[in-house]
C-alpha cells in the first residue's frame, strides 16, 4: 500500500509540474498552426506620440511579416529533407554557440586588455614598418583665414597672420569671431584634399601653390579673401610621419594585444578544464 500511495503521489506531482510548465499567461494576438505572436512582442513596435491610424497601420504590417514567415517556415519543415533540416539546425547551433562564444571572449578581453600604448613602442612599429606607412595622397601643414577685405584691421590682421608670433596668435585668436571661417593650429598634417573641399577659393589651377613648403597664398572668392600660410608639405609615396599614423599603430598593437591574450585565454580556459575534470577525452 506504501507503494502504490507513492507512486500516486509521483504520478500527481508529475502532473501537477506539467501542468504549471503548460500555464501561459502572455496575451495571444495571431497564431500561425502551432506558434503564436503575444501582445510582448508588439507592444515596443510604435513610438509614444504615433497617431492611432498610423499605429494600427505599424502593428498590422509586423503581424502580416511575421505571419508570412512562419507560414515559409512551416511550409519549408514539411517540404524539406530531413538531411537538410539537420544541417540548418547545426549551422544555427554554431551560429549562437559563435555569438556566445564572441561575446564572452570579448568581455574577458575588455577586462584585461591593456590599452595604453607608450610613445617608446609606437615609435619601435612604426622604425620596423615603415614601408607599410607610404602616403597615397598629399599631406600639408597650414593655417588660413576667411575674412572680409574691407574689415577696417584687415591690414594688420594679414600682417599679424604671416609673422604668426606669440602676440599675434592671442590676437588672431581674439579676432577670430571676425573671420568667416578659420584653422589656426598649423602643427598637425591634414590632407590636401580636405583643404581643397573646404576652401572654395583653391581650383585645379591654383593647388600648386598649396603644395609649396613655406608659401604664403591669397586667393579670393566672392564673399572675401583666404589667408593661407603652407609650412610643410609631403607628397605621395612620401612616408607618413608618426604623428599622422599613431591612431593607426595604437589600433593595429592593440588588436595584436587582443590576438595574443585570445590565445591565452583559450589555451587556460582547456588546461583548467582537464585539472578540474571539466573536459576529458575518452580513448
Amino acid at each position: 500500500m506504501r507503494f502504490k500511495s507513492l507512486s500516486i503521489l509521483v504520478l500527481l506531482l508529475a502532473t501537477s509540474c506539467h501542468f504549471f510548465k503548460e500555464v501561459d499567461d502572455r496575451i495571444p494576438v495571431a497564431r500561425v498552426n502551432e506558434s503564436y505572436l503575444y501582445y510582448d512582442d508588439i507592444k515596443d513596435l510604435v513610438s509614444e506620440g504615433t497617431s492611432k491610424e498610423d499605429s494600427t497601420l505599424v502593428v498590422q504590417n509586423y503581424i502580416n511579416q511575421w505571419a508570412t514567415q512562419q507560414l515559409l517556415v512551416d511550409g519549408a519543415k514539411l517540404n524539406l529533407s530531413e538531411a537538410t533540416q539537420n544541417n540548418f539546425n547545426k549551422l544555427v547551433n554554431q551560429y549562437k554557440n559563435d555569438l556566445y562564444t564572441k561575446a564572452y571572449v570579448e568581455a574577458l578581453v575588455a577586462r584585461s586588455i591593456d590599452s595604453v600604448i607608450s610613445k617608446e613602442e609606437a615609435e619601435t612599429y612604426y622604425n620596423i614598418n615603415k614601408d607599410a606607412f607610404k602616403l597615397n595622397e598629399e599631406l600639408i601643414k597650414f593655417r588660413y583665414i576667411h575674412i572680409d577685405e574691407n574689415m577696417n584691421n584687415y591690414k594688420s590682421v594679414v600682417e599679424r597672420f604671416k609673422r604668426f608670433n606669440d602676440k599675434d596668435k592671442r590676437v588672431l585668436d581674439s579676432l577670430s569671431i571676425q573671420f568667416k571661417s578659420y584653422s589656426l593650429n598649423d602643427s598637425i598634417w591634414i590632407k590636401a584634399s580636405q583643404v581643397v573641399k573646404k576652401i572654395t577659393a583653391i581650383t585645379p589651377e591654383n593647388k600648386d601653390q598649396l603644395l609649396k613648403k613655406s608659401n604664403f597664398v591669397q586667393l579670393k572668392d566672392s564673399l572675401g579673401v583666404y589667408l593661407m600660410q603652407v609650412n610643410d608639405v609631403l607628397l605621395p609615396k612620401d612616408t607618413a610621419p608618426l604623428e599622422y599614423v599613431k591612431p593607426t599603430i595604437d589600433q593595429i598593437v592593440i588588436n595584436k594585444r587582443k590576438l595574443e591574450l585570445i590565445r591565452k585565454l583559450e589555451k587556460d580556459i582547456t588546461k583548467d578544464a582537464i585539472t578540474n575534470k571539466q573536459f576529458e577525452i575518452y580513448k
